[in-house]
């Protein structure tokens, strides 16, 4: 992996919107959660208010079964969706296939990923198709179980809800379920302009690793599932693999201020809206090609050489070269400003002078 991890001025870094600090309504509910005593494991007013808010922008009852990280988040999910003999059919640029350290497998007990093709993150339906298919009933071989979706893609981009349905229905014909990556649900909602039940269980969704450490919160993801049928198994699952804190209310509120008024809409518009920003400035350089227009809150684009390495030098931090020779990956959080953006852009267009 090459990166740049440099001391940067404030809002400097482009490396992911995991280096932004937390949303003030946030930090402000963890201090609340903080004073007097509750009860432990999620059996407390924290708790129950995060769950009704969840019920509320899913427009249904939902479990919510809230983790630390997003791997566990997805590791749970798929371990309820997916038998040890099964196989969970992604992207092949996937979080799941690139960067979860085999993280699926161990929640699951040895499932197989199966990596199917499609391009600028999205699986090829026909591949799809083939794939759900592929050597079912056959004990020689892993069962095709579930197939997972990215939203928003590795690369930056977001499936409309008729492909996330086109995808859900090749599934349920084959009797696979599906579950949604959700790191960056919220960039991918806003960019939309759809409802979270549009995007999810409406759409074919069975369960969803939900996204919010990435967009202001501080250590909480959670697992929503639309099948009250996982639910006993998904609680198991998550005390068994150390997610069920004792002190749950530390989390929950902060799924709560995330949910509450807004907030969390708002804070991905503004890391959109950054993004948009950022690749307008950046394929106005020559020299410089943008592979794609953003459409979350990432843009890949073309550096020359020189320019890439003025901007480390200067203490600009990004991914480079981790995909091939070339590419930069810049992550806009809702905690960058026009300020920010302005200010890099100056800078590549001083060194590309």
């Amino acid at each position: 992996m090459n990166t740049a991890i440099a001391t940067t001025p404030s809002g400097l870094s482009f490396i992911s919107d995991n280096m932004a600090g937390a949303a003030p309504p946030i930090a402000r509910a963890v201090a609340e959660a903080a004073v007097g005593q509750v009860l432990p494991y999620g059996n407390d007013p924290f708790s129950e208010r995060a769950r009704r808010r969840f019920g509320e922008i899913f427009e249904r009852d939902v479990d919510v079964f809230p983790v630390s990280t997003g791997s566990a988040a997805n590791g749970l999910a798929l371990a309820a969706l997916t038998p040890s003999w099964g196989s969970v059919l992604a992207h092949h640029d996937s979080h799941l296939h690139h960067d979860e350290c085999g993280a699926p497998e161990f929640f699951t007990g040895g499932a197989k990923l199966v990596a199917i093709p499609g391009v600028a993150g999205r699986m090829d339906p026909e591949a799809l198709r083939a794939a759900v298919r592929r050597r079912a009933g056959d004990v020689h071989s892993v069962q095709p179980s579930v197939v997972s979706i990215s939203q928003a893609t590795e690369s930056g981009g977001v499936h409309t809800v008729e492909e996330i349905r086109r995808l859900s229905s090749i599934a349920g014909d084959a009797g696979l379920r599906v579950h949604m990556d959700g790191a960056r649900f919220a960039n991918a909602l806003v960019h939309l302009g759809a409802t979270p039940a549009e995007m999810t269980w409406k759409a074919g969704v069975d369960v969803l690793s939900f996204g919010a450490t990435k967009n202001g919160a501080m250590t909480a993801d959670a697992v929503v599932s639309f099948d009250p049928a996982l639910s006993a198994e998904l609680a198991f699952r998550a005390k068994r693999a150390g997610q069920l804190t004792s002190k749950m209310r530390f989390q929950t509120a902060q799924l709560d201020a995330y949910l509450t008024d807004g907030l969390w809409l708002a804070n991905a518009r503004r890391a959109n809206a950054m993004a948009t920003r950022l690749g307008d400035g950046l394929k106005a350089v020559p020299g410089i090609t943008l592979l794609a227009a953003p459409q979350a809150n990432i843009v890949f684009c073309r550096l020359p050489r020189h320019l890439t390495d003025a901007l480390l030098a200067e203490g600009y931090a990004f991914y480079h070269d981790r995909w091939e020779p070339g590419t930069v990956r810049l992550v806009t959080a809702f905690s960058h400003d026009g300020d920010d953006i302005d200010q890099f852009l100056d800078a590549v267009r001083r060194h590309s002078a």
